[in-house]
């Protein structure tokens, strides 16, 4: 069902995972006259332009309805309606912190019960413990076959145990979220997330989880700088990671697709065991595919001292010939490195494809540390072999300059940090924003140009297959409505050229605020499936009164029926504030006022589609109202609004589908 207020069937439009587009103010204000009732009535009413600080916004607040003002499914926050309520309930609060001793504790609870919040969720970020020996490793005869099978069940428990609490009690945990849809962010939002990651790096600071006193787990402290020629492989990591990036985009792309669009997609919890299963069949045997995804990438970016025991740091020491590690960098690789390097070319091949295949299945699941993880293996590869060309060719020209006999010239571990930022630049497409993550993630602030350099190659490469990162990718796979704030806008039409309904449409879905009984309302909700609708004084004026919201409407009505004596049927509905007077023997009145939006969003019919655009993509809006002098003339939605760009473009309109 698609999900649109009160708007024409083509022209349905909003069923996103954005918010509402419900304001408290108006781009264009509603015609500032007063409109009185009709002949015979006793009240009069002012628009929604007259309403100032005294009126409230929401009636409801007094006396609320219950479940009116919630969201479904689908219908995320609508934050800049949610904040003129928070406005509303602090002034209640400060208003009444002087009339008792309750009443200021009470607003002192509303004070800091933010800040509360955000504090313990810092001490439970921070306090999180990131190594855990509690399950059993065996040992003595048969302790890899035991080791096998436990691993495997604590794989396939593990992943039951997390798609079913997924499928039963957050449908919508599963994946890693997309965080292009984000669109609000205040200040006090900021201050307070800055607030727990404070808290949050202070813990982790005192419990010293990592052993070196420092806040991230890969942290690097190389002893030699980056030279010059090995921009070359750092580039080439670049060209690497924005192949990987389109090739998993198209590929998981077009397996998630598969999995839409046939019967394998019914069965969730079938495709994730089996997931499961294969991954810990395959993973045990091989090292570097049996570990934690993030004790590899710290291996794999950790440079080989005097006492690492890894695989990866077994050299020969040409002094005796035998030892694993001595204090020159620059050495011949040993058994245990050309070993390392066939089981990371495997781990490589591993990772590609169950990256593929994982991301997108239903348990909740990230795209940051599996990219990383393929991106620092190809990379800790590359930079075993340009260390094994600087040592046995030291007197190419590409070495000569920088790398002496016996230097400390290549480290590994370096090429592994940038191939990470490749491939996650690949993936996601982006390049300031990476360059701070990894530099956060790594403290390395000097091989930030290693870093610029790898991933804006890396973004470059991409685009040239496709310009669209993952998460743009599973937008239009899903068919949300989403505009893109990097698109530009730069037509020259105008809101009553896109507004719905169109000549040759049916008129729009609108409600009257004091000539309709429940039965005439009962039928515009089961008619039609539209969220919500417009509320004008008649339809002959068409003066826009406000906006009523599809489900509030539903509850306001059940409601009513349940706790309300004497509504019927042929009870009269009123948007208005005051009802008339009527007749003793008539059914008792409805009164809805308290769930009528009176300042929705409005445009004027001249306004640019530029700059409606623009209020779309900055408010998060899901629907606009277009009016003239005061009279609706239509509605604009965000689909509305994509029809119309695609339509610019030269492309079909209706090829566009929505979920």
């Amino acid at each position: 069902m698609d999900l649109a207020r009160g708007l024409p069937p083509l022209a349905q439009s909003g069923g996103d995972i954005r918010g509402t587009g419900a304001g408290v103010a108006e781009f264009h204000w509603l015609s500032p006259e007063v409109m009185s009732g009709d002949p015979g009535t006793n009240y009069t009413m002012t628009n929604g332009g007259n309403i100032n600080s005294t009126t409230h916004l929401l009636d409801f607040l007094d006396e609320p309805i219950p479940g009116v003002g919630t969201y479904d499914d689908f219908h995320t926050i609508d934050w800049v309606r949610e904040k003129c309520k928070d406005r509303e309930r602090h002034r209640k609060i400060n208003s009444k912190k002087k009339e008792s001793a309750w009443e200021f504790t009470k607003s002192l609870y509303d004070a800091w019960s933010g800040w509360l919040v955000v504090t313990l969720t810092g001490l439970a970020s921070g306090g999180l413990f990131l190594y855990s020996n509690a399950i059993s490793i065996f040992q003595g005869p048969g302790s890899y076959i035991m080791n096998y099978i436990m691993y495997i069940y604590w794989a396939l428990a593990f992943a039951f145990l997390a798609v079913s609490l997924v499928k039963v009690f957050a449908p919508y945990a599963c994946g890693s979220g997309i965080p292009e849809v984000s669109y609000y962010f205040p200040l006090k939002t900021l201050w307070r997330s800055f607030f727990a990651a404070l808290v949050a790096a202070f813990v982790l600071r005192s419990i010293n989880p990592f052993g070196n006193s420092r806040l991230v787990l890969f942290y690097v402290e190389y002893h030699t700088p980056w030279y010059l020629f090995e921009l070359i492989p750092f580039i080439l990591l670049g060209v690497f990671g924005g192949l990987w990036g389109a090739f998993f985009i198209r590929t998981n792309i077009a397996w998630c697709r598969r999995r839409k669009s046939t019967r394998f997609g019914k069965y969730p919890v079938l495709e994730v065991i089996a997931v499961a299963a294969i991954t810990a069949v395959v993973a045990f045997p091989n090292p570097y595919t049996r570990q934690n995804t993030s004790e590899l990438i710290k291996e794999l970016f950790t440079d080989c001292g005097p006492l690492e025991s890894s695989a990866l740091c077994q050299y020969h020491n040409e002094m005796n010939g035998s030892k694993v590690v001595d204090d020159v960098p620059d050495r011949p690789a040993g058994p245990g490195v050309y070993s390392a390097m066939w089981q990371l070319s495997l781990a490589l091949i591993f990772k590609i494809i169950m990256t593929i295949f994982t991301f997108g299945i239903k348990v909740p699941s990230g795209l940051f540390i599996p990219s990383m993880a393929i991106g620092a293996i190809a990379g800790r590869i590359v930079g075993i072999a340009v260390e094994q060309l600087a040592y046995y060719h030291h007197d190419w020209f590409v070495f000569k300059e920088w790398c002496e006999v016996g230097a400390d010239c290549i480290t590994p571990g370096l090429y592994a940090m940038v191939g990470a930022a490749a491939c996650l630049g690949g993936v996601t497409r982006m390049t300031v924003s990476l360059v701070v993550i990894v530099f956060e993630l790594t403290g390395g602030l000097e091989y930030i140009v290693p870093l610029m350099a790898a991933i804006m190659t890396s973004k470059w490469v991409g685009d040239a297959f496709g310009r669209e990162g993952i998460y743009e990718a599973h937008i239009r796979l899903n068919g949300y409505p989403f505009l893109d704030a990097k698109e530009e806008f730069t037509h020259t039409t105008l809101a009553s050229e896109v507004m719905r309904p169109r000549r040759n449409e049916s008129p729009l879905a609108v409600l009257t605020q004091d000539n309709m009984t429940v039965e005439e309302l009962e039928a515009v909700i089961n008619e039609t499936s539209y969220n919500g609708f417009p509320v004008i004084v008649s339809k002959e004026s068409q003066r826009l009164v406000g906006f009523a919201l599809r489900r509030d409407i539903t509850i306001a009505l059940e409601n009513a029926r349940r706790k309300q004596e004497g509504i019927m049927r042929t009870s009269r509905v009123y948007f208005t504030q005051h009802a008339p007077s009527l007749p003793a023997d008539s059914p008792r009145p409805l009164k809805l006022r308290s769930i009528l939006d009176m300042s929705p969003f409005t445009v004027t019919d001249h306004t640019p589609m530029e700059i409606v655009v623009d209020i779309f993509r900055k408010l998060g809006l899901r629907q606009c109202l277009v009016t003239h002098n005061g009279r609706l003339l239509g509605v604009i939605t965000k689909k509305d609004i994509l029809r119309h760009m695609a339509q610019m473009a030269n492309l079909d309109p209706e090829s566009i589908m929505f979920n």
